[in-house]
């Protein structure tokens, strides 16, 4: 049996601001917006190319037995591109503060791009929801 990760829960504050953030800015897809009951809406968005989405979440309680997650608390999750610098160029071009690319050396984070799997950029959305993105030698269907 195929175990897949398809979609990605992200807690936000205001669902409107962070759609326009996630498909206005960074180019998303928006294939959902919906109410499934009074007061709790959520949106799903695809990036380009990815077999995983999210969803945004707004006043839907968490599932039994699990925690509710706090708008900004989502870190470190990562996005992969073939060409992080051309994906910094079009973030920054599109708006989002996005840092500089960077790897690990000898001595921990440094700046620039390293070899295979060691480039990475960091962003967040308007409500602290963190980022990752790391470059990858190939599209994931040639891996």
């Amino acid at each position: 049996m195929n175990w897949t990760l398809e979609v990605v829960p992200v807690p936000v504050t205001d669902l409107d601001e962070a759609k326009e953030f996630y498909a206005g800015k960074c180019g998303f897809t928006v294939d959902l917006d919906t109410e499934l009951a009074p007061g709790m809406r959520l949106v799903q968005l695809t990036p380009p190319g990815s077999r995983c989405s999210l969803t945004l979440l707004s006043g839907m309680p968490a599932m039994p037995g699990t925690k509710e997650m706090a708008p900004g608390t989502l870190q470190g999750l990562q996005f992969c591109v073939t060409d992080i610098e051309a994906a910094r160029a079009e973030l920054v071009g599109r708006g989002i503060d996005v840092s500089p690319v960077q790897h690990v050396g000898e001595n921990g984070w440094e700046p620039g791009k390293g070899e295979t799997w060691n480039s990475f950029m960091t962003f967040a959305d308007p409500d602290g929801n963190g980022w990752v993105v790391q470059e990858a030698p190939s599209e994931l269907s040639e891996r």
